[in-house]
């Protein structure tokens, strides 16, 4: 009797939506075949559900990829079978077990695992698309969509670091784009070979691979773990005679500066590797500005606390920390000739000295008065600058949030109407609103009009986005600990004012939290966001 390792087919994805495994590894030329007795057959039915439509592939993990239909649900599924079970599918089976505890829309998503001793089997997502290393065959990607691509694969991996798991297998071939654009993850391992940073690491890899079509970690397995890296199934990176791998600006023409030195950070083992929430709200934000062809700022830098070690000389770089010291000799210049010019002759033994290019000039200085603070102004946040947050929910009020920063006050975002309870009926400690203002800005007010008065609510602040998932909003909840000013106990009134903020400090990151619902009808509670408007230096 087959016995049931992982989760029943209540674990799915969002929407529904189905899509498919990823590809795994190409099995090596002289790979022995595998499943010999036992093997499947067209039209047999595993586990009296899911039967076999069309072999796909093997790999040299030992594995047949098949494409098959759950005929409960009447839905399309990927079957990889392995012969034969036991110990010798332990491996893959926790694997499937652990990956069924994530569920995020860029993940593969795992329906069933079965033990049947003879042979092993996991049932998951059918995705009707091509791997990455199939896509970028036809030829790289563009930046904008390398981006897009790196930022998901971010995506999947925080929200599975999350969990205090690893990924341990990011390539090209577990990269899925579908048909419909959605790029989703798959085939995780849990041998324990692999920590974060291998995984964030290799984010970087993926980004280098869409960007120029070479792989940059031909030194290491393909895929992580004990695997052997799948020969021939990609290019190696061009290298210098010392085995440097070059930048991508030197591959291809057209990928812009800051792509080109954060996907060089990713991949340089002697600079610290980011957290993936970080690098995943960094990717995120790179992703927007693409979108909006807005490319001014620069990428965050992944570097340590103590002095980074000198860079490889990658022309862009190089080019400038060239420029930014020759503006520092002509600010120092300047600093000189407008001290010679206000005193009328050379500054002699009893002029101010003269600042080095180690001191910044600042306004204000030697008795001047101090210069006016620039007047606030309203910020025009975008929908992608906003999103709730909702730990512990069921995510099901996610909708709409958009509408609070829409300009009109009319519609707005608004919770679930709760029974009996105005603390969210006691399933979860509250919800709110992250505001991403989507660089550093000295913040004056934040402003909150609500449907009615008598909610309860507080601004809190902190320092990086996590992934819109169940565990991430946990995260981010226990991460942002500190308030603007005093929380508001059942509000007089239906519009709030934050103005509380630390003068010169700036806030990137912002969460409206709510903790108490006001009543909205007998024994019901509810509120309504209307509008949010955030005034900044």
């Amino acid at each position: 009797m087959p016995s049931s390792t992982g989760p029943a087919i209540d674990t799915i994805t969002e929407g529904g939506r189905v899509t498919q495994v990823g590809e795994g590894q190409e099995a090596d030329e002289g790979t022995p075949p595998v499943m010999t007795f036992g093997a499947p057959a067209v039209g047999e039915i595993l586990a009296e559900r899911y039967q076999l439509a069309e072999h796909i592939n093997d790999d040299s993990a030992g594995r047949q990829v098949w494409r098959g239909v759950d005929v409960i649900l009447r839905r399309p599924v990927a079957v990889v079978l392995r012969h034969p079970g036991g110990d010798s599918a332990k491996e893959m089976l926790q694997a499937a077990v652990v990956a069924s505890r994530v569920i995020h829309p860029n993940l593969v998503g795992v329906y069933d695992a079965i033990d049947e001793e003879d042979r092993a089997y996991v049932v998951r997502e059918w995705v009707d698309g091509h791997s990455l290393r199939e896509v970028v065959a036809e030829g790289p990607l563009d930046p904008a969509r390398a981006t897009a691509v790196a930022h998901a694969v971010a995506g999947a991996i925080a929200a599975i670091h999350a969990t205090g798991m690893v990924h341990g297998n990011v390539h090209p071939g577990t990269v899925m784009i579908a048909n419909d654009g959605r790029v989703v993850l798959a085939d995780a391992r849990t041998d324990g070979a692999d920590s974060p940073e291998t995984d964030v690491r290799a984010v970087g890899g993926v980004l280098y691979y869409a960007l120029t079509g070479h792989w940059p970690h031909a030194e290491t397995p393909l895929t992580g773990g004990n695997v052997r890296r799948a020969r021939a199934s990609v290019q190696d990176a061009v290298r210098d005679a010392s085995g440097a791998i070059a930048a991508p600006r030197q591959v291809r023409a057209g990928v812009p500066a800051y792509l080109d030195d954060l996907t060089m950070d990713l991949l340089d083992a002697q600079l610290a590797a980011p957290s993936s929430d970080v690098l995943s709200a960094e990717l995120g934000r790179l992703a927007a500005a693409a979108e909006e062809q807005d490319f001014d700022s620069g990428p965050l830098r992944f570097t340590s606390g103590e002095a980074a070690p000198d860079l490889p000389a990658t022309g862009g770089r190089k080019t400038l920390i060239g420029i930014g010291a020759l503006l520092v000799v002509a600010l120092v210049g300047l600093l000189i000739g407008i001290n010679v010019l206000s005193d009328g002759e050379p500054a002699g033994t009893d002029a101010a000295p003269t600042p080095g290019p180690t001191v910044t000039a600042q306004a204000g200085a030697a008795g001047e008065p101090e210069p006016p603070a620039s007047k606030p102004v309203k910020l025009d946040l975008r929908p992608n600058q906003v999103r709730v947050i909702d730990p512990g929910g069921t995510r099901s009020e996610l909708d709409g949030v958009e509408k609070v920063v829409d300009g009109d006050s009319n519609e707005g975002w608004e919770t679930e109407s709760y029974h009996n309870q105005p603390n969210f009926g006691n399933t979860k400690p509250g919800m709110g609103i992250l505001i991403n203002l989507g660089e550093p800005r000295e913040v004056t007010s934040v402003q909150v009009e609500f449907s009615a008065p008598g909610v309860s609510a507080e601004l809190r602040w902190g320092t990086a986005d996590f992934p819109s998932t169940d565990a991430g909003d946990k995260a981010l909840l226990r991460a942002y600990k500190e308030r603007i000013g005093n929380p508001y106990e059942k509000a007089d009134g239906s519009t709030v004012n934050f103005s509380n903020f630390t003068p010169g400090q700036k806030y990137q990151y912002l969460m409206l939290w709510i903790t108490e619902l006001p009543q909205s009808e007998p024994f019901r509670y509810k509120i309504g966001v209307q509008e949010i408007t955030v005034q900044a230096r």
